[in-house]
C-alpha cells in the first residue's frame, strides 16, 4: 500500500519513518529542505521532548489533553529518546526534564532523522507543492449499504500522485518563514463544504511574545527577572460584567522584558492560556471568525491582567522587614540610590515612578503609608495585556482540526477513510519544554501505525 506523508517538518518526517515498514511512503515537502522550523526549534539546540511520565506529561498540554490518551501512551517519551539513541543521536535531559541532543545542535536531530528515512528508502520529494487533496466515493463495506468518502492521492499542479493514504502533517501557521502557512487546514475546508464531520476551530498565535499597554516595559528592555510568580487573570468590564472574572495561569519562573511587552519562558506559557481563554470568548461573544487575536481586546468587555509577584518567598510583612533594613542601612540616601540591593538597575526608576513617591526623598523621610505602597507594589506589579506579537514570533498554533473530527485511536479524520493528521495541524498544544516536540511524534507514530 502507498502512503503520502504531505509534509516534512518533525511529525512528516517520523510518520514517514515509523510507516516505512508496512507501506511504500512518499514525504512530500515544498521547501528545498526538510526540517526547516524544526532546525530554529530551542534557539537551534531542539529540545526535542520532556523525560517524565505520561501524566505529568498531559498535566502540560494547554488544550485537549484527553484527546492525547492513545497516542502518548502508544509512543511516549522515553521510547522517543531510546529510538532516537538507537538511531545514533546521543542525548542529555536538563533542567525542567527537557531533552537536548548531546551536542546542542537540532542539526544532528535533522541529520539523525534524514539518515533513517535514506536507511529505509523513504522516496523525498523536495521543492513540491501539494495543491489539494484527490478524493473518491466507495462502497461502505462495514455498514453493508450507501458510500462513504475516501482519500486516493494528491494534487501537485495538474498531476495527481495516487495513495492508499495521505497523512497531512504540514504544521500550523506559526513561524510562516519556514513553510507553516495552513495549508493543510485550507485542503480541509474545501471538504467542509462536503462533509460536515470536519470541523476546524479558530487559530491563534500561542507561546508567543505578549504585547503589554504600559510604556515603562520599554524601560526595562532586556531586564530577565528569575524565580518571579506570575498570574494573568480576566477582569470583566466594571460596568456590563459581561463575563466573570478567571484566573488563566500562575507559575514561577524566568520572564524577559521587551522594547513592546514581555517574553520568557513565564510569559510565552502564559500566552497560550491566554490565547485559549480568548478563543473560547469568541465562540460566545462574536458573530463571524476573528483571527486576530488583538480583535478581542476590542470587541469584548473587560481586560487580561498579568500580576508579578517580584519576591514569592517572601510574605507581605517579610518583604516589609527586608525594606526597612535597607532603609536603616541607607536613611541617608535618596530612594533611588537605596533599592540596589533590592531590584534591579532597570527597575528601579520604574517601581518609583508607580510607587508615586518622590525619588529624590531621604529614605528617612518615607512613611509607613509609602514604604507598604513600595511594597505592595513589589509583591503586585501588574500589566495589562492587549494583544500577542502573531504567528511570526509565535512557536506553536493553538487551533486547528478539531479534536471530535479525528479518532484518536488512529489519527484518522472522520468522514474521509484514508486521510489522517499529525502533528501542529491538530487544535492540541502544550506548555514550553518538549512537550509540543512529543505531541508530534507521538500523533505521527499513531497516524503511521
Amino acid at each position: 500500500m502507498k502512503m503520502i506523508v504531505v509534509g516534512g517538518g518533525a511529525a512528516g518526517m517520523m510518520c514517514a519513518i515509523k510507516a516505512s515498514d508496512r507501506y511504500d511512503v512518499t514525504l512530500i515537502e515544498k521547501n528545498e529542505k526538510l526540517g526547516k522550523k524544526l532546525f530554529i526549534t530551542g534557539k537551534g539546540r531542539c529540545n526535542l521532548t520532556n523525560n517524565t511520565d505520561e501524566e505529568e506529561f498531559l498535566r502540560n498540554v494547554v488544550s485537549n489533553y484527553k484527546f492525547l490518551y492513545s497516542s502518548i501512551y502508544s509512543y511516549n517519551q522515553s521510547m522517543v529518546m531510546e529510538d532516537f539513541e538507537k538511531w545514533g543521536l546521543r542525548l542529555k535531559t536538563e533542567r525542567g526534564n527537557r531533552v537536548f541532543p548531546e551536542s546542542d545542535h537540532s542539526s544532528d536531530v535533522l541529520k539523525t532523522l534524514q539518515q533513517e528515512l535514506t536507511r529505509r528508502r523513504v522516496k523525498v520529494m523536495l521543492n513540491t507543492a501539494v495543491t489539494g487533496l484527490v478524493l473518491d466515493e466507495i462502497e461502505d463495506g462495514e455498514a453493508g449499504s450507501g458510500k462513504v468518502k475516501c482519500v486516493t492521492g494528491v494534487r501537485i499542479g495538474s498531476k495527481t500522485l495516487p495513495a492508499d493514504v495521505v497523512v497531512l502533517a504540514t504544521g500550523g501557521l506559526s513561524y510562516p518563514q519556514t513553510g507553516s502557512d495552513g495549508d493543510g487546514l485550507r485542503f480541509l475546508e474545501k471538504l467542509r463544504g462536503e462533509d460536515s464531520q470536519i470541523k476546524i476551530t479558530d487559530v491563534s498565535p500561542a507561546l508567543c511574545p505578549i504585547v503589554i499597554r504600559e510604556p515603562f516595559c520599554k524601560k526595562m528592555m532586556g531586564l530577565s527577572l528569575r524565580n518571579v510568580k506570575a498570574r494573568a487573570e480576566y477582569i470583566p468590564d466594571e460596568i456590563t460584567k459581561k463575563n466573570k472574572k478567571k484566573l488563566l495561569y500562575e507559575e514561577q519562573g524566568e520572564m524577559l522584558f521587551t522594547h513592546f511587552g514581555v517574553t520568557g519562558p513565564l510569559m510565552l506559557s502564559a500566552s497560550s492560556y491566554i490565547a485559549r481563554f480568548i478563543r473560547d470568548l469568541r465562540g460566545k461573544d462574536t458573530k463571524e471568525r476573528v483571527n486576530d487575536v488583538n480583535a478581542f481586546f476590542r470587541e469584548i468587555g473587560g481586560k487580561i491582567i498579568i500580576t508579578v509577584d517580584m519576591k514569592p518567598a517572601l510574605t507581605v510583612e517579610e518583604l516589609d522587614k527586608r525594606v526597612i533594613r535597607d532603609f536603616d542601612a541607607f536613611k541617608n540616601r535618596e530612594l533611588r540610590n537605596s533599592l540596589g540591593e533590592l531590584l534591579p538597575r532597570l527597575m528601579i526608576p520604574v517601581i518609583i515612578e508607580r510607587s508615586k513617591i518622590k525619588p529624590d526623598k531621604k529614605v528617612n523621610a518615607i512613611t509607613q503609608e509609602e514604604r507598604m505602597r513600595l511594597v505592595n507594589l513589589l509583591k503586585e506589579f501588574t500589566m495589562e495585556v492587549v494583544g500577542m506579537r502573531g504567528f511570526s514570533e509565535a512557536i506553536i498554533t493553538s487551533g486547528g482540526i478539531d479534536v471530535k473530527s479525528i479518532d484518536a485511536g488512529t489519527m484518522e479524520i472522520k468522514g474521509v477513510k484514508g486521510l489522517r493528521a499529525a502533528g501542529e495541524i491538530i487544535d492540541v498544544d502544550a506548555l514550553t519544554g518538549g512537550f509540543n516536540l512529543q505531541i508530534a511524534w507521538s500523533t505521527a507514530c499513531l497516524a503511521a501505525n
